[in-house]
């Protein structure tokens, strides 16, 4: 019998609709949201928790996703992406039952920890799944970035119906919210356990048309790793999620700097959401135009700029109607630059893969932004403790902040894989 080419391979093999993925992703983020930005006010009004308990619970929730994102992809290419989801969608339900049952902090920390688990499994296989159809879409001339762009516009639609829902449940009980958000992952489980086919965790897929390696590799981590100039993107683009995760970490400080308050960071969350879904399509198409390494370096300067303003408007007090001003000129020049370089730098993904499962490789990108985040706030912690009130000391975070973003806006245009030849 004669042995089935790689394209030929992926033409006969079942697959899952892109909409079913896109639906999942919104409604995974519906029951995540629902759910854990109420944890940190349920730990300390409902049971008396101090800060630093709850600090850990949070921080072992997000070290628990991120940084195992690694092992997630791992897992991925090993199990194929159907059982991946799948398993990742019963670890996550059962951190939100044991959430439920929580009132104590070992149980909540279990709970959080669970939580991350199911989406380091679920998050690297989902985008193992959506690179394959941005594959075969970009071989039959699709859009290169368009299921990754609708990817992030439905995780905002998540990211906001989500804190909604879970609004409505708190007025019951924090339990019932946690029920409810199990339920929803109950049912992405059998949604995805009808409708995505398996594939054989073997099966290695040839090269993308037009592309082939200079010699013959292996597959895992090792080999991976050898590809010295898909680590050194990976670490450039962590500079990414650290930089966006200042929404969380430096955007609240720079509210009490300003004297606008805790109550503004809902509606400056929700104005990220709604940039995020009006304008993400559009951008996407433009840099579709201007091409990978442009795009990246736009980003980047977007979110260099939006910190170099915050490190000069700072040191000013703000009043009236310009309160708010520095707040809203960081929200959008992160979500910007977010929006000009995530959807980019994930299909490239798959030209440094050449062929090879990419699970491992979304997993080491996601988990290099992991681990810049836990170390980048270590070293920003103590500068942003000088940045509550107005004056010179205030500009320091975001001045390292404007030069990390320079690295990658320089160096990452260097670092893209071979050009694809156009199907």
């Amino acid at each position: 019998m004669t042995a089935l080419s790689g394209a030929e391979r992926t033409a006969t093999t079942p697959r899952p609709a892109p909409r079913l993925l896109l639906a999942s992703q919104l409604v995974f983020n519906i029951g995540f949201y629902a759910v854990v930005p109420f944890l940190a006010l349920v730990m300390t009004q409902d049971f008396g928790m101090t800060a630093t308990a709850v600090g850990v619970v949070l921080g072992a929730r997000v070290f628990s996703q991120q940084g195992l994102f690694l092992a997630g992809g791992m897992i991925t290419d090993r199990w194929g992406p159907r059982r991946a989801m799948l398993v990742g969608c019963l670890v996550r339900i059962s951190g939100y039952l044991t959430l439920a049952l929580a009132g104590s902090f070992p149980l909540f920390l279990l709970g959080a920890v669970l939580t991350g688990m199911g989406g380091a499994l679920f998050s690297p296989a989902l985008e193992s799944l959506v690179g394959k159809a941005e594959e075969r879409r970009r071989n039959t001339r699709g859009k290169a970035a368009g299921l990754f762009a609708l990817l992030a516009i439905c995780g905002e639609i998540g990211a906001v119906a989500g804190p909604l829902l879970g609004a409505l449940l708190l007025d019951v009980s924090f339990s019932w919210a946690a029920v409810a958000g199990a339920a929803v992952f109950a049912v992405i489980t059998v949604v995805l356990w009808r409708s995505v086919p398996a594939e054989a965790p073997d099966t290695v897929r040839g090269p993308p048309a037009g592309i082939r390696p200079a010699a013959p590799r292996g597959e895992g981590i090792a080999a991976m790793l050898r590809e010295r100039r898909f680590v050194a993107f990976a670490a450039l683009y962590s500079v990414n999620l650290l930089a966006y995760n200042q929404l969380y970490f430096g955007l609240p400080i720079e509210l009490t700097r300003s004297g606008a308050g805790a109550g503004a960071l809902a509606g400056l969350f929700a104005a990220a959401s709604v940039l995020t879904i009006a304008l993400q399509l559009p951008i996407s198409r433009l840099t579709g135009r201007i091409g990978p390494g442009h795009a990246l370096t736009a980003g980047f300067t977007l979110k260099g700029l939006a910190f170099a303003g915050m490190a000069l408007l700072v040191q000013f007090p703000a009043t009236g109607t310009l309160q708010l001003l520095p707040a809203l000129l960081l929200v959008a020049g992160l979500c910007l630059g977010h929006m000009c370089v995530g959807p980019v730098a994930m299909p490239l993904v798959l030209d440094f893969a050449l062929g090879r499962r990419s699970g491992i490789y979304y997993g080491l990108l996601a988990s290099m932004g992991g681990c810049a985040v836990l170390l980048g706030n270590v070293v920003l912690g103590p500068l942003y403790s000088g940045a509550t009130q107005p004056g010179p000391a205030a500009a320091w975070p975001w001045v390292v902040m404007a030069a990390l973003t320079v690295i990658p806006a320089v160096g990452l245009s260097k670092l893209l894989p071979p050009a694809r030849p156009a199907p």
